[in-house]
């Protein structure tokens, strides 16, 4: 080794490790995940299989399969289909016909705007405006029964049931479907439209052969998420029904409320079978939003 290399090597500057500014953005978002995301969730995991002196069990699992909490999940699943399945029909129907249907061009901006808002908006507030529009005393139950002589009650409608609950989950449902599917409908090509019209294609036989093909995956993923977003649905259901449907969310809170009948680590088994559930239907979501993704690419 020369001297020119020793006195390069005591005169190199000291490596410096610096940290990348622009990973600061994110961590603010890194934290609020981790805090009320990741940590609850894995309470929730570890509690379902506690008993209260924190040794292992099975029982909270087992406990699971008794005939009134397995009838309260099917209740909850049966009120994320109808709830899913409506919202999946009637929003795409309204963003077929805003987007495709020759409606004024003024009428997206309000109805996303709209949709954006709606889609959040569940909760207590929620149940009180449905209470108070279709209740037993509520504005159209009273004018149809006023001005039509139609008593809702009569005909079988409770607003504080099965039906009830699923036509209030729509007021979020609905727009849910509409803000997601609307990019996947106007990623249909209008070179496709016109090659099915040249081949002497009817309107019908392109949306049958063509259109829906594209759009099922799109159309099934949002189906999964919609279920997902009704399965977790809590405070609506409580506000608006209390004690008087046994779903699972209700019967959840009714373990972890601190009651001397409840049983928290019994709820977190509860928490932790919605958690199973809500995360198949999301899983399904993302590898369904994908395999559409490069059908619209």
């Amino acid at each position: 080794m020369t001297k020119a290399d020793d006195g390069a090597r005591l005169y190199r500057a000291p490596l410096r490790t610096r940290l990348p500014l622009h990973w600061l953005g994110i961590l603010p978002f890194v934290l609020f995940i981790l805090l009320f995301l990741i940590l609850p969730t894995m309470k929730i995991v570890i509690g379902a299989f506690q008993r209260p002196d924190g040794a292992f069990t099975l029982d909270n699992i087992a406990n699971l399969f008794t005939p009134s909490i397995l009838n309260a999940y099917w209740i909850s699943i049966k009120i994320s289909v109808a709830s899913s399945l409506l919202g999946c029909l009637i929003g795409f129907g309204v963003a077929t016909a805003v987007i495709l249907g020759g409606l004024p061009k003024w009428i997206r901006g309000p109805l996303m705007t709209f949709s954006g808002v709606a889609s959040n908006f569940a909760g207590v507030p929620l149940a009180f405006a449905f209470l108070a529009t279709l209740g037993p005393v509520g504005l159209v139950t009273m004018f149809l029964k006023t001005e039509f002589g139609i008593n809702l009650r009569l005909l079988g409608f409770n607003l504080l049931s099965f039906w009830g609950l699923t036509i209030t989950y729509l007021f979020f449902q609905i727009p849910l479907m509409i803000l997601i599917i609307t990019p996947a409908i106007d990623g249909l090509k209008r070179e496709w439209r016109e090659a099915a019209s040249i081949l002497g294609a009817t309107t019908g036989q392109y949306w049958r052969m063509v259109a829906l093909p594209i759009l099922t995956p799109s159309i099934l993923g949002t189906f999964a998420l919609l279920f997902a977003n009704a399965f977790g649905a809590v405070a609506t259901a409580i506000a608006l029904t209390g004690s008087s449907l046994s779903i699972a969310p209700i019967l959840l809170f009714a373990q972890i409320r601190g009651d001397v009948l409840g049983d928290p680590h019994l709820g977190y088994a509860l928490a932790f079978g919605m958690i199973v559930i809500t995360g198949i239907a999301n899983a399904v979501y993302i590898v369904l939003r994908a395999r559409s993704e490069r059908w619209l690419k």
